[in-house]
């Protein structure tokens, strides 16, 4: 699988996103992700279902050192005490050594952005991830952590899709070197889906529309995107989305449907988005 070079870190293009998914669920398509060939594995201390995680990751067969996992601290645990709390018990539930990127799930603006990035560039120093990053950090606020940070930030993982325009956020991410993850790629149900460009290029291109916007999403540069499924049989078709370009035009037209400005994931906690 293509791999993105992000400030040392080699970030798989397509995760497998596990927000949602719990118990046998979350570890049986954790483990038939490994298996269909997914090697980049996204989940939360608050999704509540790293145990899963880790029990699907040691179900899916193969060797550590040939994923990439990344889980995520809350936003309530971003004081320094309580993020390396909150980075070794993840460790625990995942059953791990070590991460391969550790993030700050959402900011907290009532915690000093120095202390909890200090925090971060600690729990890298002591070994509990390789990487280290943020998410959900609109530009002002990522710039910020960027100049706070000793270590280089490996990404900045945010709602990323073509009814949302994120290109003020792909190119701070750019400038700094990071990779921007995107997640909810696929927005939700099926409307995105059925849109003309989506549509008129999966009949050129012989693809599903779900794999026409998961392509539009790894030929920008430096981006990458963690689609969650929970039917086994997307598993396969998610990942063949290295074969085949986009044309200039393609990408143009599903790139336009950004003017909708659909934002899936904005709460009371949110920062001010760009």
């Amino acid at each position: 699988m293509h791999a993105i070079p992000a400030n040392g870190a080699r970030i798989p293009a397509l995760g497998f996103g596990t927000w949602t998914l719990k118990g046998r669920v979350a570890r049986d398509l954790v483990a038939a992700a490994i298996a269909t060939g997914w090697r980049h594995i996204d989940t939360a201390a608050m999704y509540g279902n790293e145990e899963d995680v880790g029990a699907g990751i040691r179900a899916g067969g193969v060797a550590r050192d040939r994923l990439f996992v990344t889980t995520k601290v809350w936003h309530t645990d971003l004081a320094a005490r309580d993020l390396r709390r909150s980075a070794q018990a993840s460790l625990k539930r995942l059953g791990l050594d070590t991460l391969d990127l550790l993030l700050v799930h959402w900011p907290n603006p009532r915690i000093p952005l120095a202390e909890t990035i200090g925090a971060l560039n600690r729990a890298r120093e002591d070994g509990l991830t390789r990487h280290i990053g943020v998410s959900n950090f609109p530009t002002a606020l990522f710039a910020e952590a960027v100049r706070l940070s000793d270590a280089p930030l490996a990404a900045n993982q945010v709602e990323h899709h073509p009814y949302l325009d994120q290109s003020k956020v792909a190119s701070a991410c750019r400038a700094a070197g990071s990779a921007l993850i995107g997640y909810s790629p696929l927005h939700r149900g099926g409307a995105l889906l059925s849109e003309e460009p989506v549509a008129a290029a999966a009949a050129a291109h012989g693809r599903t529309p779900a794999q026409i916007v998961l392509r539009w999403h790894v030929q920008q540069p430096g981006t990458a995107a963690i689609p969650r499924t929970s039917n086994p049989a997307r598993l396969a078709e998610n990942l063949e989305v290295f074969d085949f370009d986009l044309s200039a035009s393609e990408m143009r037209g599903i790139s336009a449907l950004q003017t909708a400005g659909h934002r899936l994931c904005d709460y009371a906690f949110s920062p001010h988005w760009d």
